[in-house]
């Protein structure tokens, strides 16, 4: 029998994605054995949705403190900067490249695509990297060991878009309207939601247990 698939929907600019980093880390490690673990951008901000700091970061700067007291997180002072002085920012949050460079990281190492995601997320919410710039990926690049010229290639090429536009696609058919959500798939016509926003490692643990039981693994 195969593997079922732990499914986890994110984007890399949702912030409540970003404070269940370290939850979704040590689920995946735990549980590499039963489960093949998947991660799809969710393409939160593409389309009409992409918005610039200045627009957005009123926003961030209301919710990013309930963010750090529920998840125990912390944003780095490089990224308040931009929340704090949207103005004077020219930073524009468009979740379309992130979730083109996770695609093109999957090639290389598929099997790490959690860490990938996560290391995106800090370096985006802790070190104030521009995720809209290829700059922000080199030092993840090397990181990795993944070949800077390469990459670089693929992350402007349209197979990869594709791709990366494949997985929006996907969270759509998925029913997911906000993230992160988190699913078990058994087969092709059983999911099982194990959640949708953030949850505690305790929480997330004992509903994947529920559902270890149920299918038998």
């Amino acid at each position: 029998m195969d593997k079922p698939s732990l499914i986890y929907c994110y984007d890399a600019y949702c912030g409540w994605c970003y404070g269940f980093s370290p939850v979704i880390k040590k689920i995946a490690i735990q549980y590499k054995n039963n489960f093949f673990i998947e991660v799809l951008s969710g393409g939160m901000m593409v389309g009409e949705e992409v918005m610039p700091i200045e627009k957005i970061g009123p926003y961030i700067k209301k919710t990013y403190k309930r963010v750090e007291e529920l998840t125990g997180i912390k944003f780095g002072e490089d990224f308040l900067w931009h929340i704090n002085n949207p103005d004077k920012s020219d930073w524009v949050m468009n979740s379309e490249k992130p979730a083109i460079a996770l695609c093109v990281f999957k090639e290389y190492y598929p099997d790490d695509a959690i860490l990938f995601a996560t290391d995106l997320q800090y370096a985006l919410n802790y070190e104030g990297r521009d995720l809209d710039d290829d700059e922000a990926y080199r030092h993840l690049l090397q990181k990795y060991s993944v070949p800077e010229e390469e990459f670089f290639i693929k992350l402007k090429s349209d197979t990869f878009k594709e791709k990366a536009q494949y997985e929006f696609a996907l969270c759509k058919h998925l029913q997911v309207t906000g993230f992160p959500q988190v699913f078990i798939q058994q087969n092709d016509q059983k999911f099982y939601l194990i959640t949708k926003g953030f949850n505690d490692y305790d929480t997330m643990n004992e509903r994947i247990q529920n559902v270890l039981k149920e299918i038998n693994i």
